[in-house]
């Protein structure tokens, strides 16, 4: 075979090796390092047979065993000196072959390297004493003891090993070397339980005398004297409780101490000790330390105390806390006054005057009067408690002076001290002192209340001509006062001086400036008419009248005519209505002349006749719903709201486009009603007449222009204020077609007159060629009837479509009224105006 290649001639092309790609994808079955593992040990692949076993026939094998053994031991504690394991089981394997003295050998060397390991020298012990050589072990646990002084197991182990031995003297021994170096707690009542066990009571109190005094707490104390009352020693469990207390003293006194000496004494059936110790206690301990102290105290007297001392205990607790919050915070007012209620019902009068004058030492940082409003009730319950319970009136005038004399007048005053100073007095019958402290209280810092409270008291006295005199001053610090204008009027009226009351009513009404006026002038007119006097209250209603045009005046004085008896009372009455009625027409607010109709309908009601009564009723305005933009408080549309407006008959008349919305309605409503006419005499197969065509096609024509027309009133109208339902009250009677025809003509007129009888004009010529058209094409009469059907169901298909998408969003409610409009003016363009869709939008309705 011929090669091909440049190589030699003769010799087969040889194929180049593919290089093989290895394939680095994961395997399919993942095995993990720990399933090798667990598999390994499944099959125990690594566990090694167990060497066979040797028997040793004579002594020279034994020899050779033991041998090999140490030979091993040996080298295994020659690489590693410092590992006690390998020390430990040469010495076990020495004492296994009996060789005691080489196994002591073994715990020696290994001493001497490591002599503070515990283990190896309660192993080598435990190897004397189970081979019975007590000696041994003493001297082992002495020499460990003595490197070793602070390691309890060895002490536990020698004194267990002596105690086993029942030698009572060496462990005693033992012991005390032991507690020579003041061991822990429990070591200390292993000595002690280890007398109790030999029944050594004495030596076992001994012991409990130096181990309070080496570890001196509370606990270890009401241990050693529950020891003494466990062995019914009473006395010596008293005198140790009385020695913790001496012992601890006041600096370090703790309530568990003296919680256990108390149930000590309960036992012992001394009640009386025990309250003197929890009184002792609660007097000495915090009150925040003193909790477990306050619950035992209160238990015992629930138990064993009666109802005085359970309040009592009650009362200690409360005032413990009540003097840790007032520490705290000093100015805590109310807590001044819990703590003072306290001491008031069970508490001495020192007590009480202590912790008044602690609390009003604490005045205010800052002189604002409402820092001081609390503040001020601690000086009047100290006056009070003085005078009403401890009845010392001289230290209630003091209390009093010396409150006056701490508030700072010439920034604010409380009337209320001066009054109750004042009152004070004259109950002490001394009434120019009242007069002089309610006198300084006016020249110092003047106060309506501090007037009317000086008033009373000498309207009480009967002093009027000072009561007059205070009036003036009164009326000189605050003339816009009314109520102290009637207040002076009416004690002159009391007084039987009339001239006077109504100078002073002339005065008061007078001034450029009154808080509340009309209370002034319905007292002024009040009092006329209790003078009877009607000409004067009409002067004072017009004089009023010129000052304000409230409703409530003008019916006021309507029913002030009505109850003047005479003939014309009703005909007076209704002149006041009638000129309130014209006063309130140019008044913004539609509900104050609602008011005044309303009234006054009520009046002819009872005192009218019919034809009074119908003449009002043509004046109450018709309610109906609107609707108006709202906003926001940054400017914001926020959507719209309802609301009732009133429309009285004067403004529907200047705006007659108001009743355009009603007309159309009504209009459509006809439209329907005919509609639906048609559509049962042609379910039935009768056709309709020409007469019929005529008068539909009349109503569609005058339906268009009223359409026309209101889409010309709607661009007009605001878009902020849109009547959404129309009037709420019809007019009652429903005119035809004539009448809405000749309303639609006036309304036109009233518009835009050329342009109206234009639209006339044309209407007509429309009419009359839509009729010649019928008579002449009467054989395609049934073309256009099922023309007209067809044009009939597209409208009511175009309301159902309408009245759908009422609930859809705004933007497709505006694009078909777009469409529909669009459609509409080319109809009506078209001369189309009996097909004309007429359906007019919820907004328009």
């Amino acid at each position: 075979m011929a090669s091909t290649s440049g190589g030699a001639p003769g010799k087969p092309q040889r194929i180049p090796k593919v290089a093989k790609v290895k394939n680095k994808m994961p395997a399919p079955v993942q095995i993990t390092a720990e399933q090798l593992l667990r598999e390994a040990k499944e099959r125990e692949l690594e566990v090694l047979p167990p060497p066979p076993k040797q028997k040793i026939s004579d002594e020279d094998e034994l020899k050779e065993y033991q041998l090999r053994k140490r030979k091993e031991f040996e080298d295994n504690i020659r690489k590693n000196r410092g590992l006690i394991g390998n020390w430990l089981k040469y010495a076990q394997w020495e004492e296994s072959q009996k060789e005691l003295d080489r196994a002591r050998s073994v715990y020696e060397r290994a001493i001497d390297v490591e002599h503070r390991n515990i283990t190896l020298w309660l192993k080598y012990s435990e190897m004397e004493m189970k081979n019975r050589q007590v000696n041994h072990a003493r001297n082992v646990f002495d020499r460990a003891i003595t490197i070793l002084p602070r390691a309890n197991q060895l002490w536990l182990k020698y004194v267990y090993m002596e105690e086993m031995l029942v030698n009572i003297a060496g462990c005693r021994q033992v012991f005390e070397r032991w507690m020579e170096w003041e061991p822990e707690e429990q070591y200390w009542h292993q000595y002690v339980n280890f007398e109790l066990r030999f029944k050594e009571i004495d030596r076992a109190r001994t012991i409990y005398e130096r181990f309070v005094m080496v570890h001196p707490t509370v606990q270890n104390w009401i241990k050693y004297a529950r020891f003494e009352e466990r062995h019914t020693f009473t006395a010596s469990a008293r005198k140790v409780f009385e020695r913790a207390v001496e012992f601890f003293g006041e600096d370090h006194m703790d309530e568990k101490l003296y919680v256990a000496f108390a149930k000590f004494e309960e036992h012992q059936k001394e009640h009386d000790r025990v309250r003197v110790i929890y009184k002792y206690a609660l007097d000495r301990i915090p009150k925040q330390e003193a909790q477990d102290l306050f619950k035992s105290y209160t238990i015992h007297e629930k138990k064993y105390g009666d109802r005085a001392g359970i309040e009592n205990v009650i009362v200690s607790k409360r005032k413990f806390q009540y003097e840790e919050e007032v520490k705290a915070n000093p100015n805590n007012y109310d807590a001044w006054f819990d703590y003072l209620r306290l001491l008031e019902s069970d508490g001495t009068v020192d007590q009480v005057h202590e912790v008044y004058e602690r609390a009003i030492a604490n005045v205010p940082p800052t002189p604002e009067k409402r820092f001081w409003r609390r503040y001020i009730y601690l000086w009047i319950n100290y006056a009070l408690y003085e005078e009403l319970e401890a009845k010392d009136m001289e230290r209630t005038r003091m209390v009093y002076k010396a409150c006056l004399e701490v508030i700072p007048h010439k920034k604010f005053t409380f009337a209320k001290i001066w009054l109750l100073c004042a009152q004070f007095e004259v109950r002490q019958k001394n009434l120019a002192g009242a007069r002089r402290v309610l006198g300084n209280a006016i020249g110092r810092c003047p106060k309506d209340k501090l007037f009317k409270g000086y008033i009373e008291l000498e309207l009480q006295l009967r002093e009027f001509d000072r009561c007059r005199i205070l009036y003036e001053k009164f009326l000189e610090f605050g003339p816009e006062n009314c109520t102290s204008w009637i207040k002076f009027a009416e004690l002159e009226t009391i007084l039987g001086d009339a001239e006077r009351a109504r100078a002073i009513y002339e005065l008061a009404i007078s001034q450029p400036k009154l808080d509340m006026p009309e209370m002034l002038w319905k007292s002024y007119i009040d009092f006329e008419i209790e003078q009877e006097e009607p000409q004067r209250v009409r002067e004072l209603y017009g004089r009023l009248l010129e000052r304000t045009q409230h409703v409530k005046v003008w019916i006021s004085y309507a029913k002030f005519e009505l109850s003047v008896a005479g003939e014309d009372m009703a005909a007076r009455a209704r002149k006041i209505f009638e000129q309130g009625n014209r006063a309130l027409r140019s008044c913004e607010e539609k509900e104050e002349r609602l008011m005044l109709l309303e009234a006054w309908r009520d009046v002819e009601e009872e005192a009218g006749s019919a034809e009074s009564l119908e003449k009002v009723n043509k004046l109450m305005p018709k309610r109906v719903k609107k609707r108006r933009k709202v906003q926001t408080e940054d400017g914001m549309d926020a959507g719209w709201e309802e609301y009732y407006d009133y429309i009285f008959p004067e403004d529907e008349a200047n705006q007659p486009n108001l009743k355009l919305l009603a007309m159309a309605k009504r209009w459509k409503e006809q439209k329907e009603k005919v509609e639906d006419d048609d559509d049962e005499e042609e379910e039935e197969g009768s056709t309709s007449s020409d007469e019929d065509d005529d008068d539909n096609n009349e109503i569609r024509g005058e339906g268009a222009g009223m359409l026309a027309m209101a889409k010309q009133w709607k661009k007009q109208r605001n878009t902020d204020e849109i009547d959404i339902s129309g009037s709420e009250e019809e007019d009652g009677s429903e005119g035809g077609e004539e009448e809405s025809r000749k309303k639609t003509k006036q309304l036109r007129k009233q518009k835009d007159p050329d342009k109206d009888s234009s639209s006339e004009e044309e209407t007509r010529e429309r009419k009359k060629e839509g009729r010649a058209e019928r008579e002449d094409n009467s054989d395609s009469s049934s073309s256009s009837s099922s023309e007209d059907e067809d044009r009939q169901k597209k409208g009511k298909r175009r309301k159902r479509e309408s009245s759908s998408s009422s609930s859809s969003s705004s933007s497709s409610e505006e694009e078909d009224e777009t469409e529909r409009d669009k459609e509409r003016r080319k109809r009506i363009e078209g001369g189309e105006d009996e097909d004309a869709d007429t359906d007019i939008s919820d907004e328009d309705d």
